[in-house]
């Protein structure tokens, strides 16, 4: 039933329905199966391994550049429902409040870290900063590094794109990187599709992370890190 929930953002009725059982048994398992597996986070969504990544040591085009990259991080806004005071807080970029989610991702499209809840109106350098302070955190090993988008500044542990010049594929559709920049940023690029690639594998796997949400924020939460669970099986 969880699973059922979770992939096709169906209201209890339904699965009263096909699954007969009361609304109150759905209610009350959905949350608790729920829980007992976003508990087993840590064993499922777990740091890359040192090693250089498939993805990259069978490139030409990425190795021997990208060798110490273990992945991307990518900030993401999902739908969130919290009460009438705190919606100012989550209600950022998008017109509507907002979950800001941070994630990490290997280049097989593993989630290998994942922090939910933060305000819609949060920075994601902000985000960021709290992963790397938290005790059960984003670490990042030594000599290795995450790619990040322009949002991010260069830091210790992850490289962004060159500001102020081209970056997203489309944009080198019909001109060529004419300098240095541009070809990182190209590489870049072409590296960092893949996060984007684990995202909407998510949402379209998943359609309740899509769906307008009608839980309490804790849990909306728990279901944000529940389908990256289910999706790094």
């Amino acid at each position: 039933m969880l699973l059922y929930k979770l992939g096709h953002s169906v209201r209890n009725r339904v699965i009263r329905f096909n699954f007969h059982r009361s609304g109150e048994t759905i209610s009350r398992y959905f949350k608790v199966v729920l829980h007992a597996v976003w508990e087993l986070r840590h064993e499922f969504i777990k740091p890359p391994l040192p090693e250089i990544s498939y993805n990259i040591k069978s490139s030409n085009r990425f190795m021997p550049f990208f060798k110490d990259c273990i992945g991307s991080i990518y900030g993401t806004h999902i739908k969130a429902r919290v009460p009438k005071e705190n919606e100012a807080a989550f209600r950022g970029r998008k017109s509507y409040p907002t979950q800001n989610v941070l994630v990490a991702v290997e280049f097989d499209l593993r989630f290998t870290y994942v922090l939910a809840g933060w305000e819609g109106s949060s920075h994601d350098v902000t985000v960021l900063k709290n992963a790397l302070e938290r005790s059960d955190g984003l670490r990042v090993p030594t000599s290795k590094y995450y790619l990040a988008d322009g949002g991010y500044s260069t830091r210790n542990g992850f490289i962004s794109s060159y500001c102020a010049t081209r970056y997203h594929l489309k944009e080198f559709s019909y001109i060529q990187p004419i300098n240095s920049k541009e070809f990182f940023n190209l590489r870049h690029s072409s590296l960092r599709t893949t996060i984007e690639h684990a995202f909407g594998f998510l949402k379209n796997h998943f359609t309740i992370i899509k769906s307008e949400p009608y839980f309490p924020l804790q849990t909306q939460v728990e279901i944000v890190i529940v389908c990256c669970i289910e999706k790094s099986l």
